[in-house]
């Protein structure tokens, strides 16, 4: 066993770990105060629920010996049966196959609460908890195999996803878009105010993101090494670049900088490097975070064109910001890789990921609207579902100025939300975006 390298995963495979109670604040910031907790709890409860599937089936199902097609894993580590600490990866010198379980589930952990911010304000937990039950049994466990298991047929086909391009953000993204048609839109969506109603909280989350991102893409390496170093380089640089690129495209369209902007800015990088950051150099990852943090901060405008109630972006950073980094890796990979024949390879793998996930996405949107309903009561929507859901608020107010009633009257505060693009500054709004929390 090679202690350094085992030391390098345990430790990365933890700062993904504090990536979804990062996503969680993160989120949790965006929405109104009288769903902060759902939105708190829809990100937490994945670190739950796909723990337990992980250990059941996920890592049989996700890095099993391929059955045959290319398309999923054998089921002969169900729960993690066959294996052991003493059982090594990468021959003499390699980690414990524990370590890399551990990382990766991790990374099934975070990918469908990416999808959460997509549904906010207006879902069942209950539902909530179903639908990423049966997402990541059969949507996400046999894409990260298509991927990342050597013998998946978009790893034969050489396409480069380093750290979940593909398997995590345009999954989740496309997978987002798709629940949104099913659920349909919040009650007062383009119409009420829906501004965030802590934009520190925001800010904290995208901090810990920012951190925890460093585990999640230079711990890929699966080694302390060149190839890890590069990559956190890469992920700094890219991460940067993005947030400039976001501010600066909102204030040539909207005229301010905002701090929603920053945060956004920052997490289109961190997406748009995660496939890419190992195949290109610094100016490469520079050119991917400006065009991912300009592209991004324009493209989350496009649900008020086309209609779809993406509430907190996920659509237009995880899933635009993935495209642009799986696809950008094509042209600017080092080494003599990067090319036209790459580039193809590049779309296939983003556009099969596209196809499938969102055709079984809607499949399952549906087959839970169904069963259980999808969808919270008006009254629940408009009352707040974190008394709905939780019997929980997230601010005990009764203390401050009018006892329970003031609690009452913060509860059904209009939302503190994103903006209508080209909405006038000082209003305590996003001038890029409008109602989405």
């Amino acid at each position: 066993m090679n202690g350094a390298d085992t030391a390098f995963v345990l430790i990365s495979a933890a700062l993904v770990m504090l990536m979804t109670p990062g996503l969680a604040f993160f989120y949790g910031g965006m929405v109104r105060v009288k769903s902060a907790l759902n939105m708190l709890m829809m990100s937490f409860v994945s670190l739950g629920i796909v723990t337990v599937l992980w250990v059941l089936y996920g890592y049989s199902l996700a890095f099993g010996d391929d059955l045959g097609a290319g398309l999923l894993g054998n089921f002969d580590h169900i729960g993690l049966k066959g294996i052991g600490p003493e059982t090594l990866t990468g021959g003499k010198e390699g980690i414990p196959v524990f370590a890399f379980a551990l990382f990766q589930m991790m990374f099934a952990v975070i990918t469908p609460a990416l999808m959460s911010g997509a549904l906010a304000d207006r879902v069942k937990f209950s539902a909530w908890a179903l639908f990423i039950t049966l997402w990541v049994t059969v949507v996400y466990f046999p894409v990260a195999h298509w991927v990342w298991q050597p013998d998946g047929w978009l790893a034969r086909l050489k396409v480069i996803d380093f750290a979940g391009g593909t398997a995590v953000h345009i999954n989740a993204g496309i997978g987002a878009l798709a629940a949104v048609l099913v659920v349909g839109k919040r009650i007062g969506f383009a119409k009420d105010p829906m501004r965030p109603h802590s934009l520190p909280l925001v800010m904290l989350g995208a901090g810990l993101l920012w951190f925890g991102w460093f585990g999640f893409n230079a711990g890929s390496a699966l080694a302390a090494n060149g190839t890890a170093a590069n990559m956190a380089l890469n992920t700094q640089v890219a991460t940067g670049a993005a947030m400039i690129g976001w501010l600066a495209y909102e204030r040539v369209r909207h005229g301010a900088f905002t701090t929603l902007g920053a945060a956004s800015g920052a997490v289109a990088g961190l997406v748009a490097i995660t496939p890419s950051g190992a195949a290109v150099n610094a100016f490469g990852a520079l050119l991917i975070g400006v065009v991912a943090g300009g592209v991004c901060s324009w493209a989350v405008a496009l649900k008020f064109r086309f209609g779809f109630d993406d509430s907190l972006d996920v659509v237009g950073v995880h899933l635009v910001g993935g495209i642009i980094g799986t696809l950008l890796v094509g042209l600017l990979a080092t080494g003599g890789v990067g090319g036209a024949t790459q580039l193809g390879r590049q779309a296939v793998g983003a556009f099969a990921v596209l196809a499938y996930s969102f055709t079984v996405s809607w499949l399952l949107a549906k087959a839970v609207e169904a069963v259980i309903g999808f969808r919270a009561s008006e009254d629940d929507e408009l009352g707040g579902i974190d008394q709905a859901f939780h019997a929980e608020t997230a601010y005990d107010l009764s203390g401050v100025g009018g006892g329970s009633t003031a609690t009452r009257t913060v509860a059904h505060t209009p939302a503190l939300g994103r903006a209508e693009p080209g909405a006038e500054p000082g209003n305590g709004t996003a001038p890029h975006k409008k109602v989405d929390a």
